[in-house]
């Protein structure tokens, strides 16, 4: 089947200078709030999990209730942590056996206050892409929700019910506090994979993949690509199937969605946790049609709600392709994995024009603390 064309981001080369263009891009990805988001993981996740990469530490006391004879072989240990979920092995006498998924999303109180449906739909969203990214299905989840009345709280939990309603997955409970001094919203979820996508297995060979849903539009003023609300209910649900098929599939190795990072913040994110690099032509990544350049930016700093960046090994590049054009979603190979850690960008509409480095995590962690980040340096580099 041939390729399905793809819109793109506008061309680096219709800028006047591109190598200034490129380095602009860079350094404003680099200041983003989006990212600065992001390096906030890492010493949370230090003070939370000093023993992260002890493989010695003791089964979990949930493993050894489960299966203690399975507990005991040692694969009880959860996946490690840095995924876009919890991914918590389970032994075949607990369901089949695959793996656990379980996840929580916090949304920043100005996107709360500034856009409450929409903030209330997203918390369910976006932890649906996650569940899928780790190749699994949603089970349910549950919500905790902050306001200074009920009155305010209304179109966050309306969101968050139409949400429910056009994904077809139930909220099963949760916490209120309608007396708070503002409004704040959290929202857990639960899932199960049967063959799991993790964001710890790409490897220097595979093609980078980027795979989105361009049927939206913007969202007001913020970075928010609304792809979600007006599409049919059932097209969403058979979109998010797709990632768990492709994982049963064996056709991709390594996973990560597209959060409030962007697509680079979130590549850079995979990347950071398998412990490689890569080089991104930005003319080669999908994006709307008749998008003007001087939206290149907001486009690299947005949400898509449905957007997934994959690791793929070359032979199977095209079935990911077809697998996805067939649902109607653009996906293009946009670079190559490459040993070493740094995430460089490139434009191959300009022969000749130097890739510029837009984070190198052997340098500066981005999500991972340091320890963890050398342990993978040492497993993969």
């Amino acid at each position: 089947m041939p390729a399905v064309p793809v819109p793109t981001l506008p061309p680096i080369a219709a800028e006047i200078e591109p190598a200034r263009a490129l380095a602009a891009l860079a350094e404003a990805l680099r200041a983003s709030r989006g990212f600065a988001h992001k390096t906030d993981i890492a010493p949370v996740r230090a003070a939370l999990d000093p023993a992260a990469t002890d493989a010695s530490a003791r089964p979990p006391a949930w493993a050894l209730a489960l299966d203690p004879a399975w507990a005991a072989t040692g694969p009880a240990a959860a996946v490690p942590n840095g995924d876009d979920t919890a991914a918590i092995p389970l032994p075949a006498s607990a369901g089949g056996g695959g793996h656990l998924l379980f996840a929580i999303e916090g949304l920043v109180e100005d996107f709360v206050a500034r856009d409450p449906w929409f903030a209330g739909y997203s918390a369910l969203m976006v932890n649906l892409s996650d569940i899928a990214a780790m190749g699994g299905r949603a089970i349910g989840v549950v919500d905790a929700i902050w306001a200074t009345d009920a009155e305010a709280a209304a179109p966050v939990l309306a969101g968050l019910a139409a949400a429910s309603a056009r994904y077809g997955v139930p909220v099963l409970g949760g916490h209120s506090n309608l007396r708070a001094a503002h409004g704040q919203l959290a929202v857990a979820v639960l899932g199960h994979a049967r063959a799991l996508l993790s964001s710890f297995e790409a490897r220097p060979g595979d093609m980078l993949m980027v795979v989105v849903d361009l049927r939206g539009a913007w969202r007001g003023e913020a970075p928010y690509w609304n792809a979600s609300t007006q599409a049919p209910p059932e097209r969403l649900r058979a979109d998010l199937a797709l990632l768990p098929a492709l994982a049963e599939a064996g056709l991709c190795r390594a996973a990560k969605d597209i959060s409030m990072a962007g697509v680079l913040g979130s590549t850079l994110m995979l990347l950071e946790a398998s412990g490689v690099g890569a080089t991104v032509d930005l003319d080669a990544l999908p994006a709307p049609p008749g998008l003007a350049p001087a939206e290149r930016l907001r486009w690299l700093q947005a949400f898509p709600s449905y957007g997934f960046v994959l690791s793929v090994a070359p032979d199977r590049v095209q079935a990911v392709q077809d697998h996805f054009a067939a649902a109607g979603l653009a996906c293009a190979a946009v670079g190559r994995v490459e040993p070493g850690r740094a995430l460089c960008l490139a434009a191959g509409s300009v022969p000749g024009l130097a890739p510029i480095l837009l984070w190198d995590a052997g340098m500066q962690s981005f999500i991972l603390p340091v320890a963890a980040a050398a342990d993978r340096e040492s497993v993969h580099g």
